[in-house]
């Protein structure tokens, strides 16, 4: 079901733009494309160097909602002019008790954005602070409220299982990126998260278009943040193997982040330096380009230390759909796309034998490169359309706003 053009979300997200988070933009785009009017709300502004080029496509304004330096006298002002604009504020305001004055400050002024820009319904994108300020602004505003779930949110040692269960309770509509997720949910968290439900990040798949890997360069490529959850020392432990046995092989670690140097001195320590490399971040046309030069994309993810892990990452998505066969790791819903020995080949996380025998296992079978990336890409066009898997999620948010009408 498609929601009318009297219809106007808001989303909420706690920076934006960000270089890593190109799904959440091909949602907006995709809403967009339906007709549907969208206004972005920031709770802090962007700190990366680098942005896609698909963020010049959105339509959507963006309101950075003020959060340095808070004082009390901004807070009270806020709050009283909330309290003169919106009706049955004060009341509503205990539904606050426990928050930061943050969250409520910036709910307070979320609120009073909503009013005045016409929303009818605010989405957050994570369960982490935009979904607080998200889940107060909807109670103040009287308007539903819903949120996407990814990784980090549910699975990191930070989370408050008290405060994420009240979230569950407290949406009209609940939606993670994994059927991994939804099980784990609703162990973790029993009826709270009854209903909610799974919609995968989807690709524009124009934009994706499948080359099938005839006659590629012996080239493994990667990409992400350069952060422990990746597993990118694992790929550099696998490299450093493939090389001792002779295989020929360039591998391409693409990104930046916390662990870049480190990286760096293993790739040094390993005698690795003529063969793997680390060109930084790039751009997402650029990113495509090598990806699809490339005969081997490997996603090499581990549970962290401190139990980040990936959701389902939007890069081992667009390998798939760009005709790259693919080694990954059965942490969280990667194995519900990477189905090993049908759309990807799959290794146990932390293993970089395993690792190197499966890559060296694709670079030295042309055959498999196609018949494995034949097969992923149907899967992408089966189940991670951006056109229907927003839609998906815009029944969502029809059906909530029709439940909060009713009551």
């Amino acid at each position: 079901m498609l929601l009318s053009r009297s219809h106007r979300i808001g989303y909420v997200v706690k920076r934006y733009p960000r270089f890593s988070e190109t799904f959440i933009v091909n949602e907006i785009l995709a809403h967009e494309a339906s007709g549907v009017e969208i206004d972005i709300f920031s709770l802090r502004p962007p700190v990366d160097t680098h942005f896609q080029d698909s963020i010049s496509r959105v339509r959507a304004g963006v309101t950075y909602l003020p959060h340095r330096s808070l004082r009390g006298a901004d807070l009270w002002e806020a709050l009283e002019d909330a309290g003169r604009t919106l009706p049955g504020f004060w009341q509503s305001l205990e539904l606050a008790r426990g928050e930061d004055a943050e969250t409520v400050y910036q709910a307070a002024l979320l609120a009073l954005e909503a009013q005045r820009k016409g929303i009818t319904h605010l989405h957050a994108h994570f369960a982490s602070s935009p979904a607080s300020v998200a889940a107060l602004a909807a109670r103040f505003a009287r308007i539903p409220f819903s949120f996407t779930a990814h990784a980090k949110d549910i699975f990191h040692e930070s989370v408050e299982p008290a405060d994420l269960r009240r979230k569950l309770e407290s949406a009209t509509a609940a939606i993670t990126v994994s059927d991994y997720n939804v099980q784990f949910l609703r162990r973790e968290y029993g009826p709270a998260a009854a209903n909610v439900r799974r919609i995968y990040n989807g690709l524009d798949l124009t934009r994706f278009g499948f080359d099938a890997p005839l006659e590629r360069p012996r080239r493994i490529v990667t990409v992400g943040r350069l952060v422990e959850k990746k597993g990118f020392a694992v790929l550099i432990d696998a490299c450093a193997l493939l090389a001792c046995g002779g295989v020929s092989f360039h591998c391409e670690i693409i990104g930046s982040g916390l662990e870049e140097a480190q990286l760096r001195a293993r790739i040094d320590q390993l005698g690795l330096s003529n063969c793997v490399t680390l060109p930084g971040s790039r751009p997402q046309n650029e990113i495509i380009r090598h990806i699809q030069s490339a005969a081997v994309f490997a996603a090499p993810c581990i549970e962290a230390e401190d139990g980040n892990r990936d959701g389902l990452p939007t890069v081992l998505l667009e390998a798939m759909a760009l005709g790259t066969p693919c080694v990954s790791t059965p942490v969280t819903g990667i194995p519900e796309i990477v189905r090993d020995g049908e759309t990807g080949l799959m290794v146990p996380q932390q293993e970089p034998a395993a690792l190197a025998t499966a890559m060296a296992r694709l670079l030295d079978s042309p055959a498999l490169q196609v018949d494995l990336a034949g097969r992923a890409r149907r899967t992408i066009e089966q189940e991670f359309d951006i056109h229907r898997n927003a839609a998906q999620l815009r029944s969502m948010f029809h059906g909530a706003d029709t439940l909060i009408q009713a009551n």
